[in-house]
């Protein structure tokens, strides 16, 4: 800069010196506003604020006054029917969200992987069912102990062909 300075003849007046460091301030003002300007609009308009992915709360009927919990999403932009996916929960005490890890008061929200895949298809154009196992809530809370200690592996099938019907009977399923 000094070599800029000397081309121009610079007369390091006080006036000068002054105005030199008055403009260096200008140009660090402008574009650290200019960097905080894109770093708000970033965080205003980002797409995370945009819905892609709409839910809707089901209730199913497995048969002999047990019912369970279910959620579809399904893509809010395009137009449907949408080809599905049915997400089953795996062994042990499983929601549809199949949340991994026990919640404490004071630690970060567990693990969901059910939860996550569904989101990862909706937002690529699938409508996808998740439900709760039979006498099983949110976070591997027994509901119905006397569910939850007789079931068996044939209720357990007999509730995904009927989680698939379901499923294949709403509006934005492509069946």
């Amino acid at each position: 800069m000094l070599e800029l300075l000397l081309l121009f003849k610079f007369k390091p007046t006080p006036f000068a010196v002054l105005g030199l460091f008055f403009c260096i301030f200008l140009i660090l003002l402008l574009s650290l506003s200019f960097n905080f300007t894109l770093s708000f609009f970033s965080q205003s308009f980002s797409q995370s604020d945009v819905q892609v992915v709409k839910y809707r709360n089901l209730t199913l009927d497995l048969g002999n006054g047990v019912t369970t919990n279910a959620q579809l999403s399904y893509p809010a932009i395009g137009k449907g029917p949408f080809p599905s996916v049915l997400l089953i929960p795996s062994y042990g005490i499983a929601d549809k969200n199949e949340t991994i890890g026990v919640i404490h008061k004071n630690s970060p929200k567990p693990p969901t992987p059910l939860w996550q895949i569904s989101q990862y298809l909706s937002e690529r154009g699938f409508a996808v069912l998740r439900y709760n196992k039979r006498g099983v809530g949110a976070n591997h809370t027994i509901l119905d102990t006397n569910v939850w200690g007789n079931i068996t592996a044939n209720d357990l099938i007999q509730d995904s062909k009927k989680a698939l019907n379901v499923l294949i009977q709403q509006p934005e399923v492509d069946p």
